[in-house]
């Protein structure tokens, strides 16, 4: 059996099982880093004498660089209380555990090619829009680190203040890509979140807009097979076919691949797996974890 952390700022999904069939899960609120940390230990200490291991799928930014004296860490996150919290490090001491960490969309992205929309695909990106929009891409299998990890939602995209007047709310960049797409942006323009928003709303088609300026980027940057996307804002499904066609208009045929220009329907895809997405990718970080323990 396996334990799974998918935390997150407003909340700590924990789980154990070895799968979606399984799966046991209690959620507990964020609140103080050590009242949080110490509910998610006395959830799994439960389950104590069956545990091989626990995976993390985090919030952050984080430390993912084992040889790094803060790994485990949530870093430089604008979250109140938790910026430079052993996270990983705490939880291995008070269970006795092999942790793996990684990003929450890293987690998901994970979770979504061992059970989810991108089964089978060795490359491919997984993309939240909610809250906050974070991404986790997969090359020849495995998950992208690198310096630190992708930022996808802080990447800068063409802002025409004429038609959008709206100046952003990223507390860092203002009006990056999440600061002008994310839930909060929606519901800071509208009022309303984009779930509600109705059928020929302009704000479908400004959402539309900058979401495929990001996917455009992406397509041309890390090549994916598909594109997976989750998080509350994608359940608004009138986005998805506005989408589609506003990032084959911004490729304008310079990607000639079938699965974009022939199936858009098939190459920008609805995660299968929901909010389990990142417990779930715990578990195979969990899963890591215990192989490289030997």
């Amino acid at each position: 059996m396996l334990g799974a952390i998918e935390a997150g700022g407003t909340k700590f999904i924990c789980g154990v099982g070895t799968g979606p069939d399984d799966l046991e899960i209690v959620e507990i609120p964020t609140t103080a880093p050590a009242a949080t940390i110490d509910r998610a230990v006395e959830f799994f200490r439960q389950f104590r004498s069956d545990l091989k291991a626990v995976g993390i799928a985090s919030f952050g930014p984080v430390d993912l660089h084992p040889a790094s004296w803060t790994y485990g860490y949530i870093t430089s996150t604008p979250k109140p209380g938790w910026r430079n919290v052993d996270l990983a490090g705490t939880l291995a001491k008070s269970l006795d555990l092999q942790v793996g960490f990684d990003t929450d969309v890293n987690g998901a992205a994970l979770g979504e090619a061992r059970w989810g929309a991108a089964d089978g695909l060795s490359d491919f990106l997984y993309l939240t829009v909610g809250t906050g929009i974070g991404g986790g891409a997969m090359v020849h299998g495995r998950v992208v680190h690198g310096l630190v990890h992708p930022e996808m939602g802080h990447i800068r995209v063409p802002h025409d203040t004429a038609r959008d007047p709206f100046p952003g709310n990223c507390p860092y960049h203002g009006d990056c890509l999440e600061g002008l797409a994310s839930g909060p942006a929606v519901k800071a323009r509208w009022g309303v979140p984009a779930r509600d928003l109705p059928e020929g709303h302009p704000g479908l088609e400004l959402e539309a807009h900058y979401l495929a300026l990001g996917l455009a980027n992406w397509v041309c940057t890390l090549s994916p097979r598909r594109i997976v996307m989750g998080g509350g804002v994608t359940e608004q499904a009138l986005l998805f076919p506005l989408m589609r066609a506003e990032l084959l208009r911004l490729l304008n045929g310079y990607v000639q691949a079938c699965e974009i220009t022939s199936r858009p329907e098939h190459y920008v895809v609805r995660a299968m797996l929901g909010p389990r997405a990142g417990v779930l990718g715990a578990l195979v970080l969990a899963e890591e974890a215990l192989a490289k323990a030997g």
